[in-house]
């Protein structure tokens, strides 16, 4: 029978656990596995196991006990291995959840001629660009359109209406309508080319005012202020005609026309009754008014939501840029909106 260490093949799997192919093996053998190496002696001693076998026998057993002294750091490393990818895949996926915020980042806004979104581009579009929103603007020629395309889904929101205005809509139109927060809104007020003070107007005077009952009531309450006029106590803003006016002392013509129209009627009456909005977009001034109206809560703007998503995270965004300080300092630091009735969560 042939040596074992006759084969190289086989002398270097056993010089990989510590066997020498120069005699050395069986005392290796002995000083790593003294058991196993006195059981392979005396299996090859009463012929139950070949020299060939006997060093394989040694070999594997020492290849175990190496793997056991091994698998304990082995164990540890992988078991850190897994926590740190565990880490790395939980902070991944946290990643991807903060990027994935806002879930609804399309926002599609409309307006009506006037300051709102030059408004809205300056002072919250900056803040919602930063938390992920994508906005588009879409214009509309009257305020029924914008209302339109909110109940319809066609646009999330508008910002052109005050909520006396808003309430009218919804019972006429059978619709759930929304304010959600107050803009910035500069005041109705009445316009002359022809006069430069109130005191001025003669007796007579044409005065064009909006033919919708809510901002016709404005109009009136304009022209009763002066002391012009005197209205039915209590009337219903949203059934207001110009048979609530029980007396004319200054004997004024009044004439109702579209909103949108008032700026140009200056052409053809001496006196209109203008919408803060329409006045700003013809290159009207609030201070050149012969007078203003007094602007309460109700007729300061809002921005306008379907009822189910009043509470809608994008929309509670759009509030909380309005109110922060941020857009407050914006408006406070413009000249331009001098005269604007500003929101009570103003400071």
């Amino acid at each position: 029978m042939h040596a074992p260490w006759s084969d190289p093949a086989r002398a270097l799997r056993a010089r990989s656990v510590g066997v020498s192919n120069r005699g050395q093996g069986w005392k290796a053998f002995a000083n790593r596995q003294p058991e196993s190496e006195r059981h392979a002696r005396r299996a090859v001693r009463f012929g139950k196991l070949s020299s060939q076998a006997a060093v394989y026998f040694c070999a594997h057993e020492a290849k175990l006990e190496l793997n056991v002294r091994i698998n304990p750091i082995r164990r540890t490393f992988v078991l850190a291995l897994t926590l740190a990818m565990s880490a790395a895949l939980a902070s991944g996926l946290a990643a991807t959840t903060q990027q994935a915020d806002p879930p609804y980042k399309d926002l599609k806004l409309g307006f009506v001629p006037g300051p709102y979104e030059d408004t809205f581009r300056k002072g919250v579009a900056p803040i919602l660009e930063r938390q992920g929103y994508r906005v588009k603007y879409v214009s509309f020629s009257s305020g029924l359109e914008a209302n339109n395309a909110v109940f319809t889904g066609d646009i999330d929101a508008n910002i052109m209406q005050h909520s006396v205005f808003l309430e009218a809509y919804n019972q006429r139109q059978k619709t759930d309508l929304a304010g959600i927060v107050h803009v910035p809104t500069p005041p109705m007020g009445l316009y002359s080319r022809t006069y430069k003070a109130a005191a001025d107007v003669k007796s007579g005077a044409r005065v064009a005012v909006p033919n919708d009952p809510v901002n016709l009531e404005r109009a009136l309450k304009i022209l009763r202020d002066l002391g012009w006029i005197e209205l039915k106590p209590a009337a219903n803003p949203i059934d207001v005609t110009e048979l609530d006016v029980t007396s004319n002392s200054k004997r004024v013509k009044i004439t109702p026309l579209e909103s949108a129209q008032a700026p140009r009627a200056l052409e053809d009456v001496e006196l209109a009754a203008v919408q803060g909005n329409f006045a700003i977009y013809s290159g009207l001034k609030l201070t050149d008014a012969l007078a203003l109206e007094k602007m309460t809560l109700p007729y300061v703007n809002v921005v306008a939501v379907k009822k189910k998503n009043a509470d809608a995270p994008w929309a509670r965004d759009i509030a909380a840029a309005y109110k922060s300080r941020e857009f407050q300092k914006t408006i406070r630091d413009d000249r331009f909106y001098d005269g604007f009735r500003l929101p009570d969560y103003f400071d």
